[in-house]
């Protein structure tokens, strides 16, 4: 385990995934453009979801560069990397199942964001944050559920608009159990420090 601990933290690859999270990023966010071209400007801050998730892990990967941490942006990271990693998983897979079709870019987008989630429960064990980073970083995330799907910003998936209502439920559900895996790991750290 201490083996596994010291590659993660090796700065060789810390600058790798720093390059791949930024270069992902930069995709996320240019996906995003015909939607964002569209969305009212109060809105923007929360409409790119899932390179706004690698954006936050970006920051939290500098400041290991760095030998330090920046905990409520370690929170945004885990909680918003597991939400939108898993998310896009699901919606790239019903996308296939709804419409019998998948783009290469949908099967590069399940690789992507699988791995998205994988990284953020992977660095869970150097966070530093506290409850209160996890309660901030909750209330972004589901403020994020809202303007998604009452205010109807969600990321667009051809052949999904007929299910946007479960769609924004299992979300909502996602949500929490991304909060909660945030809480676990706080607590967790919080009983080996006693």
């Amino acid at each position: 385990m201490n083996y596994i601990t010291a590659y993660l933290m090796d700065r060789r690859f810390l600058w790798l995934l720093f390059i791949v999270n930024i270069a992902g990023t930069v995709y996320g966010y240019y996906w995003y453009i015909p939607q964002l071209d569209v969305t009212p400007l109060i809105f923007i801050p929360f409409v790119p979801d899932s390179p706004t998730a690698s954006l936050f892990f970006v920051f939290a990967l500098i400041a290991f560069l760095r030998n330090k941490n920046y905990p409520l942006i370690e929170a945004l990271a885990l909680i918003t990397l597991v939400k939108y990693g898993v998310w896009a998983v699901v919606m790239n897979i019903l996308t296939l199942k709804v419409t019998g079709y998948l783009p290469w870019q949908g099967y590069m987008l399940i690789a992507s964001h699988g791995a998205m989630a994988v990284q953020g429960i992977l660095f869970a064990k150097f966070y530093k944050f506290k409850l209160w980073h996890v309660l901030a970083a909750g209330a972004w995330t589901l403020h994020n559920d809202v303007i998604d799907y009452v205010f109807m910003q969600y990321p667009k998936y051809p052949g999904l608009e007929l299910y946007v209502r479960e769609i924004g439920y299992f979300t909502f559900w996602l949500s929490i159990f991304s909060i909660g895996t945030a809480i676990y790991v706080y607590r967790k750290k919080y009983r080996e420090q006693e």
